[in-house]
This record gives structure tokens, sequence and C-alpha cells, in this order.
């Protein structure tokens, strides 16, 4: 049976430098680009982690361009 497969399977959240956030199986080391974001426990407590935390879907980058674009463009309020 693989990992992804094996309930009782041990998973860390880890997160990326984008803000992106995963499962990784907890016996193997966090790949390159990636952290834990300190929480390890089963795929289901895992993921309900995942869904309070991560509450914008947009990477990083993207957020800061658009709050940057939101800064400089003139308002119309006139």
């Amino acid at each position: 049976m693989a990992w992804e497969e094996d309930e009782s399977a041990i998973y860390t959240v880890v997160v990326n430098n984008e803000e992106q956030y995963s499962i990784w199986p907890d016996y193997k080391e966090i790949p390159a680009g990636w952290r834990a974001a300190g929480k390890t426990g089963p795929r289901a407590e895992c993921l309900t982690f995942i869904n309070e935390v991560w509450t914008d879907m947009r990477p990083l980058s993207l957020r800061r361009q658009m709050e940057e674009a939101a800064r400089t463009t003139p308002s119309n309020d006139a």
C-alpha cells in the first residue's frame, strides 16, 4: 500500500515561499523550497488545518502585485 492510501500515515503541513500549503509524509525529508508550517498529524487533521489557515489561495507574489496596483491606481471617487 502506498503512503497516500494509508489512513494511519502521519503528515506534516508544509508551506512554500508563495505561502501555498500542502501535506507531506512525516517520515520523508521536506523538499527544497518548502518548510514545516507547525502542524503534524493524520491526513484529515492536516487538511482541516490548511483549510483554516490558507484563506487566500492567490500566491504571495500575486497578492503583493495586486496590492501595489491598488495603491498606485488613482481612485474615481472624485
